[in-house]
């Protein structure tokens, strides 16, 4: 049986994980608190203890095939490298393939213009620059150890219950516009796809953009998620007028269109939502499904 061996299990791993044939897979992924144990084993998940600050317990990696990592760096470095690298190195001829999630903030700001994976990294925004160097920690482990690393660096995520249709509902989406800005995005079930059509074909060493066919500005698709949900959009704000945590203000620092060529042509992966129009309709579907 396949077994994977997941750090952390949030939005795009669990949609990851979904899609899995349990039949043929066992899946295992690192917990910090007795509460998120306890939701890891409803999902059929075995959990492990893990907070970074020691390596996996003895044996944590025996029998594991495959490796998720989404743990994000922080400002002491990545610390499922910092923790682990010497377990990986140990099991590397064991394990077959090992993804990585990054994000495309490792390019920073091209005030528009398009990037591929063979792209300057030029991060502007410290979690940039942090994604930068665990990339690099990461691609390491294949060359020195032969860990079969692939880095994925995922453009803006979105899906059922975290999309614009969720946050026009709330009352908290606004259409802050700065001309010229574009953002790629990416719908979480495509981020599944696209991994286990990396796991089928493995190409250890190899980078992947994750992003949809379309850039685009974010007040569009703010006005297109109210225009299908069937409600006036928020006012336009103009970007230098827009109140804004430093966060939400560096989500404005880049602009940049991503190419996803490697993933269509190389990999071979035919994009289930290849926009945010489709991926919106979609999200809005399972916003009238009744939770189970």
């Amino acid at each position: 049986m396949n077994h994977l061996f997941c750090f952390g299990l949030g939005f795009s791993a669990r949609a990851s994980v979904a899609q899995l044939d349990r039949g043929d897979w066992r899946v295992t992924a690192t917990c910090r608190s007795a509460a998120s144990r306890g939701k890891l084993e409803t999902l059929d998940v075995s959990p492990v203890a893990f907070d970074g600050s020691t390596p996996l317990p003895d044996g944590a990696l025996d029998g594991v095939s495959h490796l998720l990592v989404s743990i994000p760096p922080g400002k002491d470095g990545d610390p499922v490298l910092a923790a682990c690298r010497s377990q990986f190195a140990a099991r590397a001829g064991h394990i077959r393939w090992a993804g990585y999630l990054s994000t495309t903030g490792v390019y920073g700001d091209r005030q528009g213009g398009w990037v591929d994976e063979n792209s300057e990294l030029a991060p502007t925004t410290e979690r940039g620059r942090r994604r930068v160097q665990a990339e690099s920690g990461w691609l390491a482990l294949y060359r020195e150890h032969g860990l079969p690393v692939h880095v994925f660096r995922l453009a803006g995520i979105y899906g059922p219950g975290r999309n614009q249709l969720e946050s026009l509902k709330a009352g908290t989406a606004r259409r802050i516009v700065k001309p010229g800005q574009v953002f790629s995005r990416i719908h979480v079930a495509d981020i599944a796809g696209i991994l286990l059509a990396s796991i089928a074909s493995p190409d250890p060493g190899t980078v992947y953009n994750v992003c949809d066919d379309e850039a685009a500005p974010p007040q569009e698709v703010v006005a297109h998620a109210a225009r299908i949900l069937g409600t006036a959009p928020p006012p336009e704000i103009a970007f230098d007028d827009a109140e804004m945590s430093a966060m939400g203000r560096s989500f404005y620092a880049e602009s940049k269109r991503v190419s996803n060529a490697r993933i269509t042509q190389q990999l071979g992966y035919v994009l289930q939502y290849p926009t945010y129009r489709e991926g919106l309709a979609q999200c809005l579907a399972a916003m009238a499904v009744p939770a189970a």
